[in-house]
C-alpha cells in the first residue's frame, strides 16, 4: 500500500512515505516551526521516491489529541493535498501512534500515554497490543487531572509501559501511578512513521473519510484560564 503520513499534534514535525515495504521519513521537534517544515518535508519525500500525491492511495493523519494550533495546521495541509489529488483521509489517533511505537520498542502488552493539554491535566490514552503488535485503546480518549487513573487498578497481562510528555510535565501524574506502571520509556512524541499501520489498517477496513470531513480530536474547547480563574 502506498501511504503518506503526517503528524504536527505535539512540537515533533513528522512526515512518512510508505511505498508497500518501504518506508522513509523526516521527523524534526522543533516548537512553532510545523509552517516551515511540514510541506518542504512532504515534497521531499515525494521527490526522493519520484512518487506523485495521486499515486498514493491515501493521506494518514495524526489527528490528536495535542496542540490546538499544531493538529490545525496538519489537518489543513492534509486538506489541501487530499483535495489536489482526489485522495481520502485516514484520521488515527496520535496517541495512539506513540503507544505503536512503544510496542515496537520494548515489547509493552499495555501503553499508558499521557500528553501535555496544559490546565494542569494530561490528554489520557491507554493501549493493549493486539495478536498484530498494533495499539487498540482500552478505553475511550479524555482528560485527564494530576490523580490516580483508575483504569491502572486492575493488572496488565503483561508488561505495562509509559510514554509521552505528560509525566514529566507533571511530575505528580507520575507520583500518583508510578506502583501500577512496570517500565518509563523516553518515548515522547508522535512519529509519522508509526501512524502508517494504524492507517493501513483503517485503510483495509474502508474507514478513510473525504477529506471535508475532517474533525481533529481537540476533546477540549478550552485551552487557557483567564487570569485569577481557578481550576
Amino acid at each position: 500500500m502506498k501511504l503518506l503520513a503526517l503528524d504536527t499534534s505535539s512540537i515533533a514535525c513528522s512526515v512518512a512515505l510508505q511505498l508497500d515495504d518501504v518506508v522513509t521519513e523526516r521527523h524534526a521537534e522543533q516548537a512553532r516551526e510545523h509552517t516551515r517544515l511540514l510541506l518542504p518535508m512532504i515534497r521531499s519525500l515525494l521527490a526522493e521516491a519520484s512518487i506523485e500525491l495521486a499515486e498514493l492511495d491515501a493521506i494518514v493523519l495524526g489527528n490528536g489529541p495535542g496542540s490546538f494550533i499544531g493538529m490545525r495546521i496538519a489537518a489543513s495541509v492534509a486538506q489541501g493535498l487530499a483535495h489536489g489529488s482526489g485522495l481520502n483521509i485516514v484520521p488515527v489517533s496520535s496517541l495512539a501512534a506513540v503507544a505503536a511505537q512503544v510496542i515496537v520498542e520494548h515489547d509493552a502488552a499495555e501503553v499508558v500515554v499521557t500528553q501535555d493539554a496544559h490546565m494542569h491535566e494530561v490528554y489520557l490514552g491507554i493501549f493493549e497490543a493486539d495478536e498484530s503488535g498494533l495499539p487498540q485503546a482500552m478505553i475511550p480518549e479524555r482528560l485527564q487531572g494530576q490523580e490516580a487513573i483508575a483504569e491502572l487498578a486492575v493488572a496488565s497481562q503483561g508488561q505495562r509501559c509509559s510514554a509521552g510528555s505528560g509525566w514529566e510535565r507533571y511530575p505528580l501524574i507520575l507520583e500518583k501511578n508510578r506502583n501500577r506502571i512496570d517500565r518509563l520509556t523516553d518515548v515522547v512524541y508522535p512519529r509519522a512513521r508509526y501512524l502508517l499501520a494504524l492507517g493501513e489498517a483503517e485503510n483495509r477496513a474502508a474507514k478513510s473519510i473525504p477529506p471535508e470531513d475532517i474533525l481533529p480530536a481537540y476533546l477540549r474547547q478550552k485551552v487557557a484560564n483567564r487570569p485569577g480563574e481557578r481550576r
